[in-house]
């Protein structure tokens, strides 16, 4: 099993909003990528926000750098919001990077759970759907193809047009991210893409119905199981002991989704609901190495079997020494548990 790492390159919280912190910010991530490969992480992924609080609206821009100071991970983007781009230039950065890495390039492709891409490109979001299933048909083409003719409804059409450059990789991988809608997994399926589920809430195990739907889908559509592969996105962090991963991780995750769930009418993060998150059927890979590396095995059994695991640590106000040992601890003691039990 692949385990790796997510960021959004969240600005610290603690520190002023000045242009040199933002520096500082993206030093510390590019440092804790190449910490992360060090370390013996199998991924990193930066997400795409166009927020305040996130550093991450070029997450290809910081992928290069991080390729410069790595020799071995994966880096990929965890989503692209495919929805508010053009699929030409979103393939043409990829490729560029897999040249760049030398054959490490990944994109995991989604509409986002924040809609703030749409009024910042111009584009209205009650063709949210329409949009991302144009654009990711118009990027698959691209993949297949070196030359393509193309014709859609939101874009200008493309005759005969050759677009380069091309990736190293004979196949790049693109995977689609998506959240708990039943269409999502079915299109995935269809697709024959490899799925990265977001679960940022609630019980792992009751995603199991759409995994199912997934795999029923792309068995229709004539793919073979190898490649079908599940990823989870999860929040998580871990620490020396589940004492102090809760007392380091609990209080910068409560102001955060509390903050953010005031813009989307959730009620406040209480001790209680998180405590039900990091227990054994919750979302959260909070804890111990011994104690999170369970939980993603009971995890993979639940969902019939997951080929990638990613945390998403960098949503709660940690410190970049917090971020590093837990990232070592990831790399050290979790990933090895984990794939000698399997």
């Amino acid at each position: 099993m692949e385990i790796g790492i997510d960021s959004f390159a969240a600005k610290d919280s603690s520190k002023s909003d000045t242009n040199k912190n933002s520096q500082i910010a993206i030093s510390e991530l590019l440092e804790r990528i190449a910490f992360a490969d060090y370390s013996g992480l199998d991924f990193f992924g930066i997400g795409e926000h166009h927020r305040k609080e996130f550093l991450d609206s070029a997450p290809t821009m910081i992928l290069a750098a991080a390729a410069a100071k790595t020799e071995k991970i994966i880096l990929s983007s965890a989503v692209t919001v495919l929805s508010a781009a053009d699929p030409v230039r979103v393939f043409q950065n990829f490729a560029t990077l897999d040249l760049i890495s030398n054959g490490r390039a990944e994109m995991v492709v989604g509409r986002g759970s924040f809609t703030d891409a749409f009024p910042l490109f111009g584009l209205n979001l009650h063709h949210y759907d329409e949009l991302f299933a144009e654009k990711l048909d118009l990027l698959l083409k691209i993949k297949e193809s070196e030359t393509i003719t193309w014709s859609g409804k939101f874009r200008p059409a493309l005759h005969n047009q050759a677009i380069y450059p091309r990736p190293i990789q004979e196949d790049i991988p693109i995977w689609l991210g998506v959240g708990g809608t039943p269409q999502s997994f079915v299109r995935a399926g269809v697709l024959g893409l490899p799925l990265m589920v977001a679960i940022i809430g609630g019980d792992t195990h009751r995603f199991r119905p759409l995994v199912d739907l997934y795999r029923e889908a792309g068995r229709k559509a004539g793919h073979s199981p190898e490649k079908l592969k599940v990823g989870l996105h999860s929040l998580g962090y871990v620490a020396k002991d589940l004492d102090t991963a809760i007392e380091e991780y609990y209080p910068g995750y409560a102001e955060m989704f509390t903050r953010i769930g005031k813009e989307r009418g959730w009620p406040p993060v209480t001790k209680s609901h998180f405590m039900s998150q990091i227990g054994p059927l919750g979302a959260f890979l909070v804890g111990s190495p011994e104690e999170v590396a369970a939980k993603i095995l009971r995890h993979s059994e639940a969902l019939g079997g997951v080929s990638r695991v990613t945390f998403q640590m960098d949503n709660a106000g940690l410190s970049h020494e917090k971020l590093l040992n837990a990232i070592e601890l990831i790399g050290t003691k979790v990933s090895p548990l984990v794939n000698a039990a399997i």
